[in-house]
């Protein structure tokens, strides 16, 4: 297709009229096109039902039903917080991804990818493509990612964690060329832990693979 708005129009239209009535016979389209704006308008970030269940005018349980109807066709994935009896006072609610961040600019309507990161979901776009790929990479590979993000009741953050041979990979995700190396200072909180960490890394628009020191990388987004 040589115009991406028609090509995700049929998508859409495809999944509402055959495979998610085939999953959920209880669909409004109009309330279910409304829950899919706002579930791509969430994107990168914590799942919130009654949110997504107010914008589309449907109750919670129905919310959850559809998602788990995204989840099982594959468009959506959810990325489990990072748990354990060391890091205490984790979140629990699990954030919400696309596999395809395509489908998410034309729902929440950015015409290219040019004014797509210039505008205010850049940030949040940005974090689900680059989730998005390392999992596909994984899954094409037929391996299991064993990814995680990480937060806490202080609102301390890491975007991935991977974990790996008993060690944990931290990886923060920005939307810069020449990012600060205090951007890793919040991989502390598994320096100061009895947990191993790994290498860790800041994934962003750099030209080129480089470092901060011998613990902590600088990865361009295009090599993943």
């Amino acid at each position: 297709y040589s115009n991406a708005s028609i090509f995700y129009s049929s998508y859409i239209d495809t999944y509402m009229e055959r495979d998610v009535r085939r999953l959920s016979n209880d669909i409004d389209s109009l309330k279910f096109l409304r829950f899919l704006r706002s579930v791509a308008a969430r994107t990168s970030q914590q799942v919130n039902y009654k949110g997504i269940a107010d914008d589309a005018e449907i109750d919670q349980t129905t919310a959850k039903n559809w998602l788990h109807v995204l989840e099982a066709l594959g468009i959506i994935f959810l990325l489990e917080p990072y748990s354990n009896n060391v890091l205490k006072r984790t979140v629990s609610t699990p954030k919400l991804y696309f596999y395809d961040s395509g489908i998410v600019c034309y729902l929440t309507r950015w015409s290219s990818p040019e004014t797509a990161m210039e505008g205010a979901m850049s940030g949040a776009l940005l974090e689900n493509y680059t989730v998005a790929e390392i999992i596909k990479t994984y899954q094409n590979a037929g391996q299991e990612p064993f990814l995680y993000y990480y937060r806490d009741k202080d609102a301390r953050e890491i975007d991935l964690i991977l974990e790996r041979d008993g060690k944990l990979f931290p990886i923060e995700i920005k939307k810069m060329a020449s990012p600060p190396k205090k951007l890793t200072k919040v991989f502390d909180l598994i320096d100061k832990s009895p947990l191993q960490r790994g290498t860790g890394a800041i994934l962003c628009m750099a030209d080129q693979l480089g470092a901060f020191d011998q613990n902590n990388l600088i990865v361009p987004i295009s090599l993943i």
